[in-house]
């Protein structure tokens, strides 16, 4: 995925036309392809096989099989494509859930198009699309965790290195690459080394997981 020359997007939403806009919006920037819709998550399964997509944009609430589902379903897939959510955000428990399950990160349905177009791509690369101002909500509800989840969650970030804990917890402040680079005094690709380690000894998938285990342990 990374290093394609073209993220290749496959959107699912039932309103076409909500499919429709995001098509036109991604389809007018040439790093960006887009290879197929879905109306709903029980489609999800046949348009990832066929379409092959890099990133999958992913609506929450759809008649059927709803988007947290299909999510869930799909990032159990060995190789499977990275999931961007979109939401009104009337529910953040069920972002919440989304995001455990894999999904890399999460759209507003008025995200200007620029930034849609920019979250896809920052997807595809591996890294987290967390908007601050909704990462905060999620963050009270993590909050309000009780002890033993929130012991657990340390138990696990003990296993890291004290280097690897704390390129995790700039990744639960939403920090790319880059930035954590210039934050800690390492080269972009120790960073990526360091998020590699940390996802293997933490058994996880993604950097929102691991944004999210340093707030269930109450450490961001």
């Amino acid at each position: 995925m990374a290093g394609m020359s073209t993220v290749r997007v496959l959107i699912v939403d039932d309103d076409p036309l909500v499919r429709a806009g995001l098509s036109m919006i991604l389809s007018g920037d040439e790093e960006v392809s887009v290879v197929g819709q879905a109306g709903d998550g029980a489609e999800v399964p046949a348009a990832v096989a066929r379409c092959r997509p890099d990133v999958v944009l992913m609506d929450i609430r759809m008649p059927g099989v709803d988007g947290l589902a299909a999510t869930e379903a799909l990032r159990r897939r060995p190789e499977a494509p990275e999931v961007l959510v979109l939401t009104t955000f009337d529910a953040d428990e069920f972002v919440l859930r989304a995001l455990r399950a894999g999904a890399s990160g999460f759209l507003l349905k008025d995200t200007p198009p620029a930034q849609i177009r920019d979250a896809v791509l920052r997807v595809a690369q591996g890294e987290a699309t967390l908007s601050p101002s909704v990462t905060r909500q999620l963050i009270a509800h993590v909050a309000a965790g009780t002890p033993p989840e929130r012991n657990r969650a340390g138990d696990l970030l003990d296993r890291l290195s004290a280097r690897e804990r704390d390129v995790a917890l700039a990744v639960a402040q939403g920090r790319s690459n880059a930035e954590i680079a210039g934050q800690l005094h390492m080269s972009v690709a120790t960073v990526k080394a360091h998020v590699s380690r940390a996802l293997t000894k933490l058994d996880l998938n993604n950097r929102v997981q691991v944004a999210l285990l340093v707030h269930d342990a109450g450490l961001a």
